[in-house]
């Protein structure tokens, strides 16, 4: 299906060593971002990253030391991506935060063509 619309993404900054209780915080960002009904959301590692006064965050040879940067993607009406916002300030490690305009060109939803084959059908 093929769609034109303006939405927003609120892309989300951290490190694949931050927690929150016993629980990954990219895990955390996720489930709350499901459960409020977000459109949708992916989860990015890094090879190699930095922040101003921080240190440097990589993947290390047989995972020794990893804590490579982690990104978080979010995607819907900028109305739902502010009022989720607040729902994250109990978390730490999270670094920067942006919000930026995107057009949804295609939601893959539909199309027949961006499918993998099934190939238990044979």
């Amino acid at each position: 299906m093929t769609v034109s619309r303006d939405d927003m993404l609120l892309r989300i900054y951290t490190d694949d060593a931050a927690m929150h209780g016993d629980d990954d915080v990219v895990d955390v960002i996720v489930r709350r971002a499901r459960t409020t009904g977000l459109a949708g959301a992916t989860v990015l590692r890094g090879r190699v990253g930095f922040a101003s006064g921080s240190a440097v965050h990589e993947h290390h040879s047989f995972g020794i030391g990893d804590n490579p940067p982690m990104v978080i993607e979010l995607v819907d009406a900028e109305s739902k991506l502010r009022a989720f916002l607040p729902m994250l300030a109990d978390l730490r490690g999270i670094g920067l935060a942006t919000l930026e305009k995107v057009e949804i060109v295609t939601t893959g939803l539909g199309d027949t063509k961006s499918k993998a084959p099934d190939k238990r059908k044979a």
